[in-house]
């Protein structure tokens, strides 16, 4: 079913109904787009934990009509003083994935939240108070809220090597063992949390008395983040990346996500003459795992976080850097694949609000429940995106004091030359580039409705969770004709469900030039969207 409001209205999309309703709601009561998404990011980190949280990171992209987007980095370093020697000495040979020793790096999430309502102010006269935007998300962390079938399908399938983390048992678990569906999932200390920073302010998280706490308590668990990493850390302003479309100007984020590539693929589909191809065919599938794999060699070899790359991640979407990627794909042939990036649990959510304001974001705890560690007296949940860290200090996203790692997050943003604004993204680490060329150029170039853009069959090139191969995973829907034809031209098929989570949770909205709006989230999701 699409989604459509009518001129002047207002929209959100979220991988959890509630999240989207939270957003709705802030709109409605006269928020903008920015206070709507910490709505509504408050609110997903309680009814979709296994997804994502505050002990995470998050990236910001905000549009605002007739100005140039900016984006915020809300991505932690590794701790100070961290070198790989920390793991060799203790006999390790790699970071472990899980654990205090996987919560190796700052959590991010809440000092975007708070830059991010810093421009609202200054900019968009945002005045919502912290409490009025947490109202939700409090409810339902103190009176509890419906476990979904995601939740516990992650928590059954991530239990043995989980259970025995820090708080983990005690907050994910039910008497040893995953609560039932229907159930209500309770998270009282969070609860604690967000009303203490609805009195004292974000920054408290990282320079106050909640600092300390928290601390304290990743001290007490043995992992390296300390008091003074905190202290040290703000979310940033950055400047997105553009990429010159044939349809009009697509944003993404700089390093270290792999925004670049996500664009990459999309230049070099514009190349391929994309709009010659016939939709969801073979030859279409093909041409987008092809793009896939030339923007993803690049990404193996040279994005990582700025201050350690060769080149510059806007150099990259340049005529002269684009066209003999593009000049390397052959519609008959499939060529070689390496190594993805692996599995990564993440959200991303959308809101255009009345004005035409729209933020494209999203925010993660890397794989699903993070690090597994609960910090005892606040609650969070901390993530291990810096467990992706190499213990050798030269390779391409090697370990040092205070580097950012390697993220696959990347929100997406579209002004087209027709006048529509688009934001759009997903989960799903390898998925997210993926998934984001398929709602575009479904969307955009061929024109499909919005929903049946999302909804349509997906695939994956790459690891997925717990599965360590390599493969072009399909979902079962596409044609035994399809199937047949790309494995002919050489890709290794392996087939999905009809609908599953490997391909992603995505969403979108459109904003029309006469101020409709068309909104659309993934089937696969507890998604939705909501308007007015």
């Amino acid at each position: 079913m699409t989604n459509k409001l009518k001129t002047g209205g207002a929209m959100a999309v979220a991988p959890h109904f509630l999240a989207a309703q939270s957003a709705r709601d802030v709109l409605k009561e006269g928020g903008n787009a920015i206070e709507a998404m910490v709505a509504a990011a408050a609110t997903i980190a309680m009814v979709y934990p296994h997804m994502t949280g505050l002990g995470g990171d998050a990236f910001w992209l905000i549009h605002e009509p007739g100005q140039q987007p900016v984006a915020i980095d809300a991505c932690g370093g590794a701790a100070a003083g961290l070198t790989p020697s920390f793991y060799t000495s203790r006999g390790l040979s790699s970071i472990p994935v899980r654990g205090p020793l996987a919560a190796n790096t700052v959590a991010g999430t809440v000092s975007g939240w708070e830059r991010a309502l810093e421009f609202s102010k200054l900019r968009w006269n945002g005045r919502m108070p912290l409490s009025r935007l947490f109202d939700d998300a409090i409810h339902f962390a103190e009176r509890g809220v419906p476990v979904t079938a995601s939740q516990i399908r992650s928590t059954t399938a991530k239990q043995a090597e989980l259970e025995q983390q820090p708080g983990y048992s005690e907050c994910f678990l039910v008497n040893g063992k995953p609560p039932g569906q229907g159930s209500l999932f309770f998270q009282p200390r969070m609860a604690a949390l967000l009303w203490h920073l609805s009195r004292t302010g974000l920054d408290d998280f990282y320079r106050g008395e909640l600092a300390q706490t928290i601390a304290a308590d990743l001290a007490a668990c043995g992992s390296p983040v300390a008091l003074a990493d905190l202290n040290g850390y703000k979310a940033e302003l950055v400047k997105p990346l553009a990429l010159a479309h044939s349809l009009g100007t697509i944003y993404n984020l700089p390093p270290p996500t792999q925004g670049a590539v996500s664009l990459m693929i999309l230049g070099i589909l514009d190349r391929l003459h994309l709009n010659e191809i016939e939709p969801d065919s073979a030859d279409y599938v093909h041409c987008v795992v092809e793009a896939t794999k030339q923007a993803f060699r690049i990404r193996d070899t040279e994005i990582t976080d700025p201050r350690y790359m060769r080149i510059a991640a806007q150099d990259c979407l340049k005529p002269e850097f684009l066209d003999p990627l593009a000049h390397a794909i052959r519609l008959d042939k499939a060529l070689p694949w390496g190594k993805g990036r692996g599995p990564g649990d993440t959200v991303w959510m959308g809101v255009i609000d009345g004005e035409g304001r729209a933020v494209s974001f999203i925010q993660s705890i890397y794989h699903e429940f993070g690090s597994g560690v609960v910090l005892e007296h606040s609650g969070l949940n901390w993530q291990n995106r810096g467990c992706s860290f190499s213990l050798d200090e030269n390779a391409l996203n090697g370990l040092r004091p205070g580097r950012k790692p390697f993220h696959t997050l990347n929100p997406a943003l579209a002004c087209l030359d027709d006048g529509r604004v688009m934001v759009y993204g997903t989960m799903g680490g390898d998925g997210q580039p993926q998934t984001q060329a398929t709602v575009f150029t479904r969307a955009i170039v061929y024109g499909q409705a919005l929903q049946q853009a999302v909804s349509a069959p997906r695939w994956l090139l790459g690891r997925t969770w717990g599965s360590p191969s390599e493969t072009l995973k399909l979902e079962a829907r596409f044609s035994a004709e399809i199937v047949e034809s790309l494995r002919r031209r050489g890709h290794e098929i392996e087939m999905l469900q009809e609908f599953d989570e490997a391909v992603g949770h995505a969403g979108a909205i459109v904003r029309n030039p006469d101020g409709t709006l068309e909104g659309a989230s993934d089937p696969r999701s507890d998604g939705g969207v909501a308007g007015l």
